[in-house]
């Protein structure tokens, strides 16, 4: 009992010593561990039925106190006259007989706390789910404003996008109107570039036709030149081996001139013994002097006369009958007796075998068929038209050099029956003021030929040019307006065909006198091949073969035959294909060369590697022609 009481009287005074501690249910609580029983609101009361604690008596001695002014601050820390009070009491109350019942009283206080602990934790845990579900429902609000707001967002970044790209797409369509505008700027000043670039490659075209006209007259001087020199040194030559054989020869050529001298003077003394007579006789008998005077003078006078008279008969005679010095070449004779041997032999042959010649295409130009057609079609044409005594057409032939214009305008003149004349226009500015005469008299010579004419003017380009042209001289001016006035109206007589590398170069009223326009590509890779194949057997096969003639071949040397091995078709449609940008006579050329090539070998014989080694050297040779014309073109 004491010890109970004791016990309980250590709790209160624990309690008193180191106050209550108060639990709070939304925070934490401690629990003491120096006692069975935890800080309450009210300190723990002992039973009613316990002995009071001994009060110390009066008369029990107190030990004298030690003053201290801190007791809390003192070493040990706490004031150690309470727990000696309680450790009293704890003695008293183990010593009383009501301990038991202390110690129940405590524990039903203990569990009644224990019990209020445990709802207050229960509460608590209650009050913590209902925040945390008011934390998530905060939190989706939060998230469903945020979802929200981000819509809200991105509406606005696509508005604001929609914006920039139409602002975009207006910038870029003012810019591409600004564009618009500077390209079509760019375009005029490239083709008012281009004009002036045009006007510039003519006149320095012109220039250069003016210099290599020049460079052409002094290649012909520099070559007759040559000629006078190698002619001199010849002579020189031939004049030192007949000093060397002169020892030689010296004594049979002095014999034999002192005899020849000894003979000519005595001839000479005989001579003169006879004319001194006679001029004695005459000087002697006047009459007889003045017999001889007029017969000398008669004598001198008749050689004169006949001479003049027989010039002025010719010049009349050949200014009428004969041809014009402006043609080149013509079907026709030079007179009209002229050539009636030739034109019989002609002609026989072209009743034998002239049906064949002519499937056989034009000769030796190769054209493309649909040209081919349409040359065809203008001769049938030509010739119908001649038959119904309906005018001519005049015609046009333009495109590279070595395209054969020239060729077909031959063979166009013979398929449609008709004479033909060819004329160069470089041939009319030397002329100078005799160039209308001549032009008139070439018309009316045309207008003499019973099957009619065609008058192929080759390089028409240098007579019949734009009369604006600063450096057209006056004489060339008349000559292109005579001729323009002879061709005024539609021909039945003359086909005029002009043929000409630079058509726009011609005057509009030549143009306008034109009908019939043709242009000559270059060959393609069928027509070089079908070329190589005829140059191949006109210069390499038929080389060294003897044409026929009854006294033609009686003194001339027989050639060497050419041995053709391992020259197939592939091998020459490899070449044509390599020759790209090469004209009809450029493979003609070519083919030459091949030739030159075969009598140059050791053996006369081609084969496949020397025919390809020409390819590639002409090939060669044509592109360095074309870098070289390009860069003058350039400048």
């Amino acid at each position: 009992m004491g010890k109970t009481y004791a016990a309980g009287l250590f709790a209160a005074l624990a309690s008193a010593k180191f106050g209550t501690e108060t639990v709070y249910a939304d925070g934490s609580f401690n629990f003491s561990p120096f006692s069975t029983s935890s800080s309450t609101n009210t300190a723990p009361s002992a039973p009613a039925n316990l002995p009071k604690p001994p009060q110390p008596t009066a008369e029990a001695p107190e030990k004298p106190k030690v003053r201290n002014d801190n007791p809390r601050t003192t070493s040990a820390g706490f004031d150690p006259e309470a727990l000696e009070r309680g450790a009293k009491a704890l003695r008293e109350i183990n010593n009383s007989k009501s301990a038991k019942q202390v110690f129940d009283v405590i524990k039903k206080q203990e569990e009644t706390r224990q019990a209020e602990l445990t709802a207050k934790m229960q509460e608590f845990k209650a009050l913590q789910a209902q925040a945390e579900t008011e934390r998530q429902r905060v939190v989706y609000d939060e998230q469903k404003k945020l979802a929200q707001q981000q819509a809200q967002i991105k509406s606005q970044m696509a508005r604001y996008e929609d914006e920039l790209a139409r602002k975009r797409m207006q910038a870029c369509k003012a810019e591409n109107e600004h564009h618009r505008a500077r390209n079509q700027e760019l375009v005029k000043m490239q083709e008012e570039s281009s004009m002036r670039q045009e006007a510039a490659r003519r006149a320095t075209e012109e220039q250069i036709q003016a210099q290599r006209r020049q460079t052409e007259r002094e290649k012909a001087e520099i070559e007759r030149e040559t000629i006078r020199v190698r002619a001199m040194a010849e002579a020189e030559g031939r004049a030192h081996e007949a000093k060397l054989a002169e020892d030689v020869n010296r004594r049979i050529l002095v014999d034999r001139a002192n005899a020849e001298r000894e003979k000519w003077i005595a001839a000479i003394n005989t001579t003169f013994e006879h004319i001194g007579g006679g001029l004695r006789a005459i000087l002697t008998d006047q009459n007889k002097l003045v017999v001889a005077v007029g017969g000398v003078t008669a004598l001198a006078a008749g050689i004169y006369t006949t001479r003049e008279g027989a010039r002025v008969v010719w010049s009349y005679v050949d200014r009428i009958l004969g041809q014009p010095s402006l043609i080149r070449e013509s079907s026709r004779g030079k007179y009209p007796w002229s050539g009636f041997f030739s034109r019989a032999m002609s002609t026989l042959k072209g009743a034998n075998g002239g049906s064949a010649k002519s499937e056989k295409g034009f000769g030796d130009v190769i054209l493309h068929p649909s040209l081919e057609k349409r040359i065809q079609q203008l001769a049938n044409a030509t010739a119908n038209t001649k038959s119904h005594q309906a005018p001519f057409r005049n015609m046009l032939f333009y495109g590279p050099p070595g395209t054969g214009k020239t060729m077909v305008a031959r063979e166009l003149a013979r398929r449609s029956g008709l004479d033909y004349a060819l004329m160069t226009g470089g041939d009319v500015a030397p002329l100078g003021s005799q160039a209308v005469t001549k032009i008139h008299q070439l018309f009316d010579w045309s207008k003499k030929s019973k099957k009619g004419l065609l008058l192929f003017i080759d390089e028409a380009d240098a007579f019949l040019c734009e009369r604006n042209k600063t450096y057209m001289s006056e004489a060339q001016r008349s000559a292109l307006n005579a001729l323009l006035f002879r061709t005024g109206d539609q021909s039945k007589d003359i086909v005029l065909a002009l043929a000409t590398n630079r058509p726009g170069d011609l005057d509009s009223a030549v143009a306008d006198r034109i009908d019939e326009v043709i242009e000559f590509p270059l060959p393609g890779e069928d027509e070089r091949f079908k070329l190589i194949k005829l140059y191949l057997e006109k210069y390499i096969a038929q080389a060294g073969e003897r044409k026929p003639g009854l006294f033609s071949n009686l003194f001339k040397k027989q050639q060497q035959k050419i041995e053709i091995k391992g020259l197939t078709d592939d091998i020459l449609r490899e070449a044509a294909a390599r020759m790209e940008g090469f004209s009809g006579r450029e493979v003609a050329k070519m083919m030459a060369g091949v030739q030159a090539a075969v009598y140059g070998s050791e053996y006369c014989v081609l084969d496949a590697n020397l025919f390809r080694e020409v390819v590639d050297y002409k090939v060669a040779e044509h592109q360095q022609r074309r870098k070289l014309a390009a860069a003058e073109g350039d400048k």
